[in-house]
């Protein structure tokens, strides 16, 4: 695997630094009072960079665009399964990287053990075996190498890919009908909670579609991020430009929660009604990038 960082600005290189000592120290902090035998034995065996920053092509630009900016996207390799949990484990690093002022890009993290990303290679999981195809080595406890991967055939890359389309895309569609049917009896918490559902299956459909994974995260800015990183059309359906829509956003992230279990959420309508046309356009951009992936596999497995 790559190691070298010399294509990435200085600057960018230095918050990569900090990035990964935030990440060493809440995971460390994390584990610092467990008695299990797997905590006291916990390690961080790999850092790895992928995506645009590790491939090129990064956009950087957050006042063009409609906002857009481009993650860091790290794939952290630990030692135990059970080391993944990201609310146990991950949730302190994870909110630190947000409000740390000298890390201006936002940061994407996935967790697995080795011994999971080692199982996908072999089942032939595209987006691991990208990864560690294009992926940068930033931190690495020892050099024992991944798993060689297993590459699917076109045919089989193409009857997975449709497998998750057909499924995810009905899932996203039906939950935006379900939101505007709440709409119209004036429960806003429910249809809250179905806009989210929504765009978590429309975001993973993508990711699902054109790379066969998706981080089990209900966490909507997360999976927008990683989708967005396959095809940056999908920003139009969310831009950033504006601070009352990104409010919204973010309201609407904390719905998968709160929605349901929280006497103090609130929404308003005019949000609600922003958040139906968008998730439109939304739903309209994972049709074009989806069937568009569908078409170039289909080529390649005649």
């Amino acid at each position: 695997m790559k190691s070298s960082l010399d294509h990435i600005p200085l600057r960018k290189q230095r918050e990569i630094v900090s990035v990964l000592e935030i990440l060493h120290e809440e995971f460390e902090d994390a584990l610092k009072d467990g008695t299990a035998e797997f905590k006291k034995r916990g390690r961080i065996l790999k850092i790895i960079l992928f995506g645009s920053y590790a491939k090129g092509g990064w956009v950087d630009e957050p006042f063009t665009m409609k906002g857009y900016r481009s993650d860091f996207d790290l794939l952290i390799i630990v030692n135990n399964r059970k080391l993944c949990e990201f609310a146990e484990y991950w949730h302190k690093a994870a909110d630190r990287l947000i409000h740390e002022k000298s890390i201006e890009t936002p940061v994407s993290f996935i967790v697995h053990s080795r011994r999971e990303v080692n199982s996908y290679l072999k089942e032939g999981q595209y987006f691991f075996s990208d990864i560690r195809k294009e992926g940068i080595v930033l931190y690495e406890l020892d050099d024992e190498p991944l798993a060689e991967p297993r590459p699917l055939s076109p045919a089989d890359r193409l009857r997975v890919a449709k497998e998750h389309f057909e499924d995810r895309s009905v899932a996203a569609k039906e939950f935006a009908e379900w939101a505007d049917y709440a709409r119209t009896k004036q429960q806003r918490k429910r249809a809250a909670f179905a806009f989210h559902q929504s765009l978590e299956q429309a975001y993973s459909c993508v990711l699902l579609t054109l790379t066969n994974y998706g981080p089990p995260s209900h966490n909507i800015k997360f999976l927008r991020s990683l989708a967005e990183e396959q095809d940056r059309r999908l920003a139009e359906a969310f831009p950033r430009d504006q601070h009352r829509e990104r409010a919204w956003f973010n309201t609407l992230n904390e719905a998968y929660v709160k929605a349901r279990y929280s006497k103090h959420f609130e929404i308003s309508e005019e949000a609600l009604g922003w958040l139906s046309e968008q998730t439109a356009s939304l739903l309209g951009l994972v049709e074009t990038v989806c069937s568009e992936h569908l078409t170039m596999l289909e080529r390649n497995s005649r």
